[in-house]
């Protein structure tokens, strides 16, 4: 079964994927530039409702991964449990020389079609349904849940959106505090490693401190 989640509440493996998917789940993707050097994104696949239907995934304005998708027509999705790629993916500009990270527990490489476009505060939103070609899984592990990683990955979206139109700046300060808090107290070395990333990126701790 394929699409949507089986009858025993388990997540379905959509047809040609390495790995279950439901809701959003996030990924990082590299996508080839016209330097010829693969660019490291975060980006996020929503799961189908329709088992014939295909993943989706947006971009939000003219980002690195948007010309490249529209230029080379793919790229190569990954599923990885290290948050400190999560931070460099969503939050700095990285190329590689190779398009699987070595950081990667499963990867699939993708063609990609836009289906839909709309706008938001002058943000062009594109969708772009995602047809699998190969891939595999590197590693297994047993599932584990630490909140820390959780806080990590959503600190991520809040930090890049700090100076974008349309989101309150006192608002995403509030929820880095609270992402650093859960951080501190649950993550482990990886994840306080991550968040020191996202704190020399952004300076959000100083500009929280002025505010």
């Amino acid at each position: 079964m394929s699409g949507s989640d089986r009858e025993d509440g388990s997540d379905a493996v959509p047809e040609g994927w390495p790995v279950a998917l439901r809701g959003v789940t996030e990924s990082v993707v590299t996508t080839l530039g016209p330097n010829d050097r693969w660019n490291v994104a975060a980006l996020g696949l929503h799961a189908p409702d329709d088992p014939d239907e295909p993943v989706t995934a947006r971009t939000y304005g003219r980002t690195r991964t948007w010309r490249n998708f529209a230029e080379r027509g793919g790229g190569v999705v990954q599923f990885t449990t290290d948050p400190r790629t999560f931070v460099d993916a969503a939050l700095t500009v990285r190329e590689v020389d190779e398009p699987v990270l070595p950081t990667a527990d499963a990867w699939v490489e993708v063609t990609v079609e836009e289906v839909g476009s709309e706008t938001d505060d002058d943000t062009t939103i594109r969708t772009w349904a995602l047809d699998p070609v190969e891939g595999a899984v590197v590693r297994e592990r047993v599932p584990t849940v630490n909140r820390g990683f959780g806080a990590v990955v959503d600190a991520t979206v809040a930090a890049s959106r700090l100076g974008v139109p349309g989101f309150d700046t006192d608002e995403l300060l509030d929820r880095l505090r609270y992402f650093a808090d859960v951080v501190e107290r649950c993550g482990g070395p990886a994840e306080r490693e991550a968040f020191a990333a996202i704190d020399e990126v952004t300076g959000w701790r100083e500009r929280a401190d002025e505010r």
